[in-house]
């Protein structure tokens, strides 16, 4: 495994079980992400992207293979461990938002930064600069439910980013926002990647989000059948 690698899956399986059934969501996947990249994993409902996704943020455990995030072989750290990876190393931006709706737009950003034990004038300081560089700078003290859709995505965002993660992981980001707000989050994110080198993976069937992609990789039936630029106008 290259210590230069964000991200270095191979083999990866999961099985779920459904019943007496079995369902291979995952069929032996090989995947590399190095620092920088701008990733979609694309691909139609049950290809395995999800799935994928949810085994690279430590949220579920592989069924057999290997696993490396930022350096640190999942198989080999126990739950604590686990825990703390998703906190420091790894950033969440969900299709739902997630966000808690009786903080207000700085204490959901500065959530992380909380629970890595930073000061409150630091957590303060760094909520309040994600949250200008995502365009909320004067929506710091609202609820979720005094922002749009869009601007719920963007404190996401915000949230994702604050504590400076090695990798963050954007579940079909765009699924619930219209064409202008999903633009004005994809540029966004793509400035993010292209200024601050913040690598980010997305699972998407959006065609917005595959056009902006440096690299699709493309799954179907829990394998990569296509990994590089040429999926972007087939996807």
């Amino acid at each position: 495994m290259s210590d230069s690698l964000v991200v270095e899956a191979s083999q990866l399986t999961k099985t779920y079980k459904q019943g007496k059934l079995e369902v291979q969501a995952l069929r032996g996947v090989d995947l590399s992400v190095a620092p920088g990249e701008f990733v979609v994993l694309a691909g139609p409902s049950g290809s395995g992207k999800t799935t994928l996704l949810n085994l690279i943020g430590a949220l579920d455990q592989p069924t057999s293979g290997r696993l490396v995030v930022d350096g640190k072989n999942l198989e080999t750290m126990n739950r604590a461990e686990l825990a703390r990876l998703r906190r420091d190393r790894v950033g969440f931006i969900f299709q739902a938002y997630n966000l808690l709706p009786v903080l207000t737009a700085r204490e959901n950003t500065e959530l992380v930064l909380m629970l890595r034990g930073s000061s409150v004038a630091e957590r303060h300081a760094k909520a309040a600069q994600m949250l200008s560089a995502v365009g909320l700078g004067t929506m710091m003290d609202r609820r979720p439910n005094e922002l749009s859709g869009g601007q719920q995505q963007r404190v996401a965002v915000a949230r994702a980013i604050a504590a400076a993660p090695s990798l963050v992981l954007a579940d079909e980001p765009t699924a619930n926002l219209d064409s202008k707000t999903a633009d004005a989050l994809l540029d966004l994110m793509s400035d993010l990647n292209a200024k601050h080198r913040i690598t980010f993976l997305f699972s998407s069937h959006d065609q917005r989000v595959i056009a902006r992609a440096k690299r699709v990789v493309y799954l179907e039936d829990g394998r990569i059948v296509s990994d590089g630029q040429e999926m972007r106008r087939g996807a």
